[in-house]
């Protein structure tokens, strides 16, 4: 008699309704303000929620530092893909060696996503697309055409899209494209 496999991960039936568990789920280390950055994440973004907050207990005290019944986690998706915030206290901080990328179809979303992420974070972390939020978390708000503009780094357009990009702040997908055909 042949026995019945279990459904691969990406296939089974979500844990709480609307909330698909995905293999890989990015946690993100704050000091104390995860539930704050949570609330802020699911504000700039469409199709995202508050999913859970999980409070530190009164045991493990000695270890983790933290009172009983302050936050320790936040449950959250953002446009459908899940996250965790985490008050793990002040001993490590975000850096640029991980970003979180928007990409982006028309120049209205890059626009968006940029003045809402980039509002109360760090102007001198801008740069090619790059930003720091508030929380100084790492962002790229880019277009999609940048891959296609990319793929090729030796023909003379993507040198061009290149040289265009490496210029920018907040990047200019007009720009970009009429670097990339040789009229910028």
């Amino acid at each position: 008699m042949a026995t019945q496999r279990k459904a691969p991960a990406s296939r089974r039936k979500p844990t709480r309704p609307g909330v698909q568990v995905q293999p890989i789920s990015p946690c993100l280390w704050f000091d104390d303000q995860a539930e704050d950055a949570a609330r802020f994440y699911v504000s700039v973004f469409k199709k995202s929620r508050i999913i859970q907050v999980n409070r530190y207990p009164a045991v493990g005290q000695e270890i983790h530092g933290r009172r009983a019944g302050s936050v320790m986690t936040v449950d959250f998706t953002l446009n459908g893909l899940r996250f965790t915030a985490l008050n793990g206290g002040p001993q490590f901080k975000f850096n640029e060696a991980i970003s979180l990328q928007v990409i982006c179809k028309t120049q209205a979303e890059i626009d968006y996503y940029w003045e809402k992420l980039s509002e109360g974070g760090d102007p001198k972390a801008q740069m090619c697309g790059w930003l720091k939020d508030r929380f100084g978390l790492s962002w790229q708000v880019a277009p999609d055409a940048m891959q296609k503009m990319l793929k090729d780094e030796e023909s003379p357009a993507a040198e061009r899209a290149f040289a265009a990009m490496m210029k920018m702040k907040k990047l200019d997908l007009a720009a970009l494209r009429a670097a990339f055909r040789g009229k910028g």
